[in-house]
């Protein structure tokens, strides 16, 4: 009976061992059924987290796009003349999969069309946030690229934060007051908007408490911080920060005083959604910003040209990193922009804006994109040649 056993145990062996590496190419084969690299004309050689690039602008600068809560639209600003007869921003939504939205047109005004605009968010009861300048005037405020001989951004003290409908009626102050109000996020839980502020003298983060209007200052150092996102779970928050010190200080502060910050010596800071325990992320050159957190909590994806630097700095690419500082990880690889990624609720894809293009020709236009997410790279991907 042993020997019998003994037999048809190692027959069993034997065939498991000839059928295995069968099984396991089916497998393989399954896992990448329907994904055609050829067809991924967006993508670059070198980005194996990211596979089935599809572009949802044509034309201008559209950026910031963010998902909604259900992943099933995206809210974005854009000064393409297209859609947009205002020479400035102005916020727009469109469903992801390129359908049209409830007007029947494929990107809906959701702003008033009137001065400018900027970051634009879902509210987790479908309201679109976004700030503007508005209530100070129907034109685009005045602005310049260069002040003091340094590149600049303009900060509006006329941007107050407005929440609107989903299809752009029934807008109304949310935050406002004195000074520059923008930036806002909202966090996953609904509770909290977190936004920037120069309501305390400086670019300072503030927190703004949904139900009861109270706010509460997160963030009280020197410098500029700005475009702060929280964490999947809402118990911490991410975000760009300036430093400056000794003469830089004095020339970030008489810039401010004009209306205007440089956007650059930027690192990327976490801290809990109270702004207790802070913590720097990067410590690295030139501009890091636009930070996002990973689903998981961990990690964090990031914009930066720090590896840039040495040839002007004009090639920003998307970045990932633990949220200990370890493991820089480049994302992105159109040698262009790469910006203001975000993931979907889900964690099976992002939204970026780019400069990237099919034909790899280059452009100014700045577009939205969004991409399928591959948390842990295949054969496919890290054997993923650019399309030619």
């Amino acid at each position: 009976m042993n020997n019998k056993y003994s037999l048809l145990k190692n027959k069993l062996i034997i065939l498991l061992l000839i059928t295995l590496p069968s099984v396991l190419l089916v497998t393989a084969t399954n896992q990448n059924s329907g994904y055609k690299p050829e067809n991924d004309t967006l993508r670059f050689q070198g980005e194996n987290h990211l596979r089935n690039i599809r572009q949802l602008t044509f034309g201008g600068n559209n950026a910031e796009a963010y998902w909604s809560f259900d992943d099933k639209e995206l809210t974005f600003q854009s000064d393409w003349n297209k859609i947009n007869s205002q020479p400035c921003d102005q916020i727009f939504k469109m469903n992801v999969d390129g359908t049209p939205v409830e007007s029947g047109k494929q990107y809906l005004l959701v702003s008033s069309g009137k001065g400018r605009t900027t970051c634009s968010y879902f509210l987790k009861d479908g309201r679109i946030i976004y700030a503007s300048t508005h209530s100070a005037g129907e034109r685009c405020p005045e602005s310049k690229m260069f002040a003091s001989g340094r590149y600049v951004w303009p900060i509006y003290d006329s941007y107050d934060i407005y929440a609107a409908d989903a299809d752009g009626s029934n807008s109304s102050l949310m935050i406002g007051g004195k000074g520059y109000d923008a930036e806002a996020t909202v966090s996953p839980d609904g509770k909290y908007v977190i936004f920037t502020s120069t309501r305390s003298g400086d670019l300072e983060l503030w927190r703004y408490e949904i139900e009861t209007g109270k706010y509460l200052q997160l963030t009280n150092t020197l410098g500029y911080d700005g475009g702060a996102f929280f964490s999947r779970d809402s118990k911490h928050i991410v975000w760009r920060a300036s430093r400056p010190v000794g003469d830089e200080a004095e020339t970030y502060k008489n810039l401010l005083a004009e209306g205007y910050v440089e956007p650059k010596e930027l690192n990327i800071y976490m801290a809990d959604i109270d702004g207790k325990n802070v913590k720097q992320i990067t410590k690295l050159p030139g501009a890091n910003w636009a930070p996002f957190f990973h689903p998981d909590g961990k990690r964090i994806l990031f914009c930066s040209n720090h590896h840039s630097i040495n040839s002007g700095g004009r090639i920003f690419d998307i970045f990932m990193i633990n949220t200990d500082g370890t493991g820089l990880e480049k994302i992105t690889n159109s040698e262009t922009f790469d910006a203001f990624p975000m993931f979907s609720f889900d964690g099976k894809r992002i939204v970026f804006c780019s400069n990237r293009q099919s034909d790899r020709k280059p452009t100014r236009d700045t577009n939205v994109f969004i991409a399928d997410w591959i948390d842990k790279p295949e054969k496919v991907d890290l054997d993923f040649k650019s399309v030619k």
